[in-house]
């Protein structure tokens, strides 16, 4: 059975840090591309950021320079170090495990920005 769960979220004040991990159980996750996504109420899921199987890391724009996206195979954990927060990047946090067709998601972490 695959797990994806998502930690570390929380209320920070503009301009803190937080870093979210995204646990992957059932898979090997060097196996699988793995991705961040974020959600704020009544908007559509945005992107964030992709740790390819190559290697790479991919970021939107709009946390591009903040947020730095990294994978452990070993410990089959994703991390999401955010920098410089502002209040629009308060989102639940969504992990997507995904190849072929196979897709995993998490639940996600809420993470709200707000002095």
């Amino acid at each position: 059975q695959v797990r994806i769960v998502e930690s570390g979220g929380g209320l920070v004040q503009p301009g803190g840090s937080l870093r979210l991990s995204c646990a992957a159980s059932g898979i090997i996750i060097s196996n699988y591309v793995m991705d961040w996504y974020r959600q704020a109420p009544g908007k559509q899921r945005e992107f964030i950021a992709s740790a390819t199987l190559g290697g790479g890391i991919n970021y939107a724009d709009s946390v591009k320079g903040r947020f730095t996206c990294s994978r452990d195979n070993a410990k089959s954990t994703v991390y999401l170090q955010m920098n410089s927060l502002k209040p629009e990047d308060t989102a639940v946090y969504l992990c997507n495990a995904w190849r072929g067709g196979e897709d995993y998601w998490g639940r996600g972490t809420q993470v709200t920005v707000s002095s």
